[in-house]
């Protein structure tokens, strides 16, 4: 049993789970079953974790769904075979999940580096949550958030179906139309 599944037993079972610190709080109207229990404490770190990534308002379970609805949506509207739609549908997890985890930087100072506004930082992002980098650390900055995207999602169940980058077709009848993204 995962983590993943062992949270989702805990929720068919009726147990509100939330976490203070590292810790895994329980509550529940009747005594859990054992098995779930036991499930619970052997995956308690990595349940500690995916409880984490809810703060941005979805469960574990939110973004499976939703990975498989990017992924039908692309298969089945767009055209494309099951992997180039996965792929797709994971590329766009990707992207949610930096819109809805900014990582927000002291004012003034990069994200990245740590500088200060003296070494001309920029604002990226939105006016409510930005963050400053140098021009120069973007890239590097960007990098690591796709790792730590990508991270979360993988785990959350969600598996990445390319290591290299997303292939999709623009036009399926057309051969000569697949751009890279």
């Amino acid at each position: 049993m995962s983590a993943a599944t062992a949270l989702k037993a805990a929720r068919d079972a009726g147990i509100e789970l939330g976490i203070d610190g590292d810790d895994l709080l329980l509550e529940a109207v009747s005594e859990p079953p054992a098995a779930t229990i036991e499930a619970l404490s052997r995956h308690k770190a990595e349940i500690v974790e995916l409880l984490r990534f809810e703060r941005d308002g979805w469960s574990a379970e939110d973004w499976r769904l939703y990975f498989e609805e990017r992924a039908a949506i692309a298969e089945f509207d767009g055209g494309l075979p099951r992997a180039k739609a996965e792929a797709q549908a994971f590329e766009c997890c990707v992207v949610t999940w930096l819109d809805r985890n900014p990582a927000p930087s002291a004012p003034g100072h990069c994200a990245c580096c740590g500088r200060s506004e003296s070494h001309a930082p920029v604002p990226f992002g939105t006016p409510e949550t930005h963050t400053w980098l140098h021009r120069q650390c973007w890239s590097e900055w960007q990098k690591t958030r796709r790792a730590q995207a990508k991270e979360a999602l993988t785990r959350m169940g969600i598996r990445n179906v390319s290591d290299g980058g997303i292939v999709a077709d623009v036009h399926p009848s057309n051969d000569d139309s697949e751009t890279t993204g």
